[in-house]
């Protein structure tokens, strides 16, 4: 048999698929004649007649009896729908509709007489297949003063009223390597223009835009760089797999096809003919138009916000706010009622997600009489959710969010206390700090079940006094801690708040498009490591000082912090970051912004005063007042005259109204272009311009990614964030990823352990793999059981990733297919990148003939492949960032002082094993510097209950950096001799302990303590293994006898103990040494994660 290709045009590939699946799923097909003829005419958007009949039917309880509607009733609530009121602008309009729909409309009734008031529903929630669903194509409709008609591809009706869009493409373009879906997003934004047909967006309440295999949505009014894509949390592949293999039946079929070519219907029973896979286009709509799920996501999952127009909720968020409403539905045997930890990546939209949240709870009858306290540590934070709420309409009305909005956050502690025991407003603000004095006062105690606690960004400042006397409040209360950042050490967020009860990691959303890439390069300034230009600049700086002068000064400024701050090494950087901004972001015209975090206030005072200087750039300041320590500052620079100085002239006595104005203007197109800070604005500062943050701080852990995180909010001009290094984080930054994927791995949900690898977007030369890719294309199809279905030939290229043994990134299928995807997914982003790498076109094997012969041998794989860079979301657009991108590989030092790396490091990698020999020397250094950095923190955390391998390992390690300095030219060996001591601490090789303790890891600690003891030092190997085997066994028995009173343990230990060493160590003193550090060791161990 002749092997035929799919048909991959609109109709076949991406709308009649469509059409098919709502039809499995109870949507009933209108013709266009059939539509148009319920309409009455093209300017009419509603299904008037079915409406009415659903009205007719609907019936209202008056004193015990049912009655139903009257015509006038009827006609009402007919004309108050019709009414769109788009004089006042397409989303005003939506909302009044989308009230109408959710609240119903109210009309006057008569009945014997009597007048009553009814509301009469629109749709029937609770039982969503009672409603009257219809699907219909092609619907034509009048644009205003006769300027033509649209033809939106797909319009769902429930009950006769237009709740969803859809805009249907073929999968890929003939004339460009471009999305289609993205074609369809298009269509929607122009349809909803003042000489669109707002008349149909009015309704609206989903939009969608499809192409065969892949499928985003959104709502009216959202911006093309917000529409999502979907991932399915519930609904199963089988059960996905199920709706798709449903057949039509034949009154379906014939409806379907009655006014279409005979040909196509043929192409269709073809295609169906045979097996069916479904693809990512009918995972969103049998996750988006389930008729349960549509009605669903319309109620809970859409809100209105008076500064950013219509929501509608990402996937995480409606997954996440479920999972609490399941969570907190639970209660423990106690009472109380049960709580957990939504990890939700920086930038992804927590606030909104509660917002979502306490909309839902109002729609669940259990929970509905639920109170909400929003618990954050910052005042900033508490602003920001509160505004976020009031815009976003949680507390109801208009009328209902001024007057309870307004007055929502607590004022004092008293304040707090008093609403807790006797306040009856449902949603209320409040720092955590409040709880310390509230709950001395008798009042603030409330024993109900139905308080839920929101605790935002709920990795800090919940691990001591404050979080328990929270918790002592409210002892009955749900706790749901928000977190993008979960606590590293003792993973002290779920410890204190329960289960992950849904996770997104950064991983997650870059694939999804929710944030934006970031992309990492670090530049040197040349006075953190060269002596002599740090005594240049003191002998430049201390002119006319006496040499007893000069020595007190240096001896100021010798240590490397203050170094940092000092004048001449920001003003190099300063110019540099001026530079840098210029080239690279100002003269695009992009209206894009940067963040400067330095690590102190007078340090960020400085930056401002040397960047002003430059011309260049503008830039503003905001910091919190001189008398608050910030950062690591000195405490007496509060006391400095530059600092006082400049506060006064510039803040004053309103700190507030002064931060306020800044962060106003920052979001404008004008002034400042650089907003310089020090721990203010490193958390919780959400503006899509911020687009590179230049760092001039040690930062580590999930500060570090909390900061990082500033520049990943998504914009329209915005293709990736910007991190650009002047302090040497980037061995931080790996261990930091490192950190976070163990964390992810031990969640109990089974998140993968490369959830949070993709921080950054990798940016690299594997183009070099592409010459594999096209010799054996059909072969690798050979599996493809009907080829008239394009989604199994884009299923055997579908990445399904693991790690092999050397920890590459392989596909788990066939051989064949790894070698196939490894070329495929890593070409679409190497194509794009070619035109910003000069590399690529010196590289001889990759020829413009040679280019030609993949495009010839391919021909219908030219397409899928496209379709597969997608599916790997490995292709980026690079038409408005070639040119950064190029000019920041190529872009000369300006000055002596601060030099570029030998290229970008693209930190996406860190923590994987690649081929060391295909390092750069450059490369090989960082690595190296990454293991010194990793080894440092191992000895100080993980060796905390072994002091002996503690001292012996540092000291090894302090032997290694001085040798490393001695290598500077030989990387490859500094590498090495990190690697080799890594590898023996990891293996607790101690040297001087004998390796005779596998199965008793706390003895080997046990006989390190005899070794420091000169008594013990002086005995045989055979003699100390007996002891500490020993002690081990003591220590065991004494922690068995006193688990439930923990606090006898340490008591029991001596008592066991020092009788023996006191005769073996030979002395009273000695003896209580050695058992301090055996109940050292015990601590230790206890305390370690």
């Amino acid at each position: 048999m002749t092997n035929r290709t799919p048909d991959t045009r609109e109709e076949a590939a991406s709308k009649l698929p469509a059409l098919h699946v709502l039809m499995a799923m109870g949507w009933t097909y209108l013709s266009p004649a059939d539509a148009l003829g319920l309409r009455g005419s093209e300017r009419s958007v509603l299904l008037e007649p079915v409406l009415r009949e659903r009205l007719k039917a609907h019936r209202f309880d008056f004193k015990g009896q049912s009655y139903p509607l009257s015509q006038g009733g009827i006609d009402q609530v007919i004309r108050d729908i019709s009414a769109t009121g788009l004089n006042e602008g397409l989303i005003p309009a939506n909302e009044a509709i989308y009230k109408h729909l959710t609240l119903g409309i109210t009309v006057t009734e008569f009945v014997d007489g009597q007048r009553t008031s009814v509301t009469v529903p629109l749709i029937d929630w609770a039982d969503p297949v009672a409603n009257t669903l219809h699907v219909a194509e092609e619907l034509s409709v009048e644009r205003p003063a006769g300027m033509g008609r649209y033809r939106p591809d797909v319009v769902c009706y429930v009950n006769g009223i237009p709740l969803v869009v859809i805009e249907a493409k073929r999968p890929n373009s003939s004339t460009k390597d471009a999305a289609m879906v993205t074609e369809g997003i298009s269509q929607h934004l122009r349809n909803q223009k003042s000489d669109g047909i707002q008349d149909l967006y009015a309704y609206s309440q989903l939009l969608l835009s499809i192409s065969g295999t892949d499928g985003r949505y959104g709502t009216t009014g959202t911006p093309a760089k917000f529409w999502g894509a979907w991932t399915e949390e519930e609904i199963t592949e089988a059960e996905m797999q199920a709706v798709k293999s449903t057949p039509l039946t034949e009154a379906q079929r014939t409806a379907l096809f009655a006014d279409k070519p005979k040909w196509m219907r043929d192409d269709f029973d073809r295609l169906h003919s045979g097996p069916v896979l479904f693809t990512e286009q009918d995972c969103l709509i049998t996750s988006l138009l389930r008729p349960d799920r549509l009605l669903d996501f319309t109620r809970r999952f859409i809100f209105f916000d008076r500064k950013l127009g219509k929501i509608a909720a990402r996937y995480q968020q409606v997954q996440g706010a479920k999972a609490i409403l399941s969570q907190v539905a639970n209660q423990k045997p106690d009472g109380s009622r049960e709580g957990g930890v939504i990890w939700h990546t920086t930038g992804s939209g927590k606030s909104n997600l509660m917002v979502f949240l306490t909309k839902a709870l109002l729609l669940d009858a259990e929970l509905a009489g639920c109170r909400i306290i929003i618990v954050t540590d910052r005042v900033d934070l508490e602003k920001q959710l509160a505004a976020t709420f009031m815009t976003g309409g949680a507390f109801g009305s208009a009328v209902a969010t001024k007057k309870e909005g307004e007055t929502s956050k607590v004022q004092s502690g008293r304040d707090l206390a008093k609403r807790i025991g006797s306040g009856s407003e449902r949603i209320i603000f409040t720092l955590l700090q409040k709880f310390n004095s509230a709950t001395k006062l008798p009042e603030c105690k409330n024993t109900s079940d139905k308080i839920i606690v929101l605790v935002d960004e709920g990795h800090r400042s919940q691990g001591g006094e404050n979080h328990e006397r929270m918790r002592q409040a409210l002892p009955n209360a749900a706790f749901i801690a928000f977190t993008g950042t979960p606590l590293l050490k003792e993973d002290k967020t779920r410890n204190k708040f329960g289960p992950i009860l849904h996770a997104y990691t950064m991983q997650d959303a870059v694939e999804d498009g929710a944030v934006t890439p970031l992309v990492y390069e670090e530049r040197k300034p040349i006075v953190d490591i060269n002596d002599k230009a740090i005594d240049s600049w003191f002998e430049k700086i201390t002119t006319g000082l006496t040499d007893s002068q000069k020595s007190d000064l240096k001896q100021k400024y010798s240590s490397r912090g203050q170094v940092y701050g000092a004048g001449g090494r920001i003003d190099l950087i300063a110019l540099d970051i001026a530079t840098h901004f210029t080239e690279n972001f100002a003269k695009l015209g992009l209206g894009l912004k940067a963040q400067l975090a330095t690590d102190s206030k007078l340090s960020a005072i400085r930056y401002k005063n040397a960047l002003d200087l430059t011309g260049m750039v503008t830039s503003a300041v905001v910091i919190s007042s001189p008398d608050t320590r910030e950062g690591h500052e000195d405490t007496d620079e509060a006391k400095t005259p530059e600092l006082q100085t400049w506060w006064k002239m510039n803040v004053g006595n309103d700190a507030e109204t002064y931060e306020t104005d800044v962060i106003e203007r920052f979001s404008t197109d004008g002034a400042p272009d650089i907003l310089i800070v020090v721990d203010k604005l490193l958390t919780g500062f959400d503006e899509p311009r911020n687009a590179v943050l230049y760092i001039d701080k040690h930062l580590k852990g999930h500060n570090l990614l909390q900061a990082i995180a500033r520049v990943n909010r998504l914009h329209e001009a915005k293709q990736f964030g910007y991190l650009i290094d002047y302090r040497g984080i980037l061995a931080e930054l790996d261990t930091s990823i490192q950190d976070y994927q163990d964390l992810a791995s031990q969640t109990q949900a089974g998140y993968e352990i490369d959830d949070l690898a993709g921080t950054v977007t990798n940016v690299s030369v594997e183009y070099k793999r592409l010459p594999s890719l096209h010799d054996a294309l059909w072969a690798i199809f050979s599996a493809v059981q009907n080829k008239q279905d394009v989604e199994q030939f884009r299923r055997i290229l579908v990445p399904r990733t693991a790690e092999d043994g050397a920890g590459h990134s392989i596909d788990a299928n066939q051989k064949v297919r790894e070698d196939f995807y490894d070329a495929l997914t890593k070409f679409g982003m190497c194509l794009k990148l070619a035109l910003s790498s000069r590399t690529f076109f010196e590289d001889g094997a990759f020829d413009e003939k040679t280019i030609q012969r993949y495009k010839r041998d391919l021909r219908f794989f030219t397409e899928l492949r496209a379709q597969a860079k997608r599916d790997a979301q490995e292709t980026v657009d690079f038409s408005e960032y070639e040119e950064q991108i190029r000019r920041m590989v190529d872009k000369q030092v300006i000055g002596q002082e601060v030099v570029d790396p030998e290229g970008y490091i693209w930190v996406d990698t860190l923590g994987q094993a690649d081929d060391r020999e295909d390092w750069s020397d450059e490369k090989t250094r960082t690595e190296a510097d990454v293991i010194k950095t990793r080894l440092r923190k191992t000895i100080e955390q993980d060796l905390i209950d072994d002091p002996y391998a503690q001292r012996v390992f540092s000291e090894l390690l302090k032997e290694a950096i001085l040798a490393a300095e001695a290598m500077f030219d030989h990387p490859g060996k500094q590498y090495v001799m990190f690697k080799d001591l890594e590898e023996q601490v990891a293996a607790r090789n101690t040297p001087g302990v004998p390796d005779r303790f596998a199965d008793h890891p706390r003895a080997q600690s046990y006989y390190g303590a005899l070794l420091e003891q000169p008594a013990g030092a002086e005995q045989d190997e055979d003699v100390l293994v007996a002891e500490a085997m020993h002690i081990d066994t003591t220590v065991d028995d004494a922690v068995q006898t006193h688990s439930i009173n923990p606090g006898s343990i340490e008591a029991e230990i001596r008592k066991a103990l020092l009788p023996r060493y006191f005769k073996f160590l030979g002395g009273l003193d000695a003896a209580n040494e050695l058992i301090d550090q055996i109940v050292g060791i015990v601590r230790a161990g206890a305390n370690k994660p």
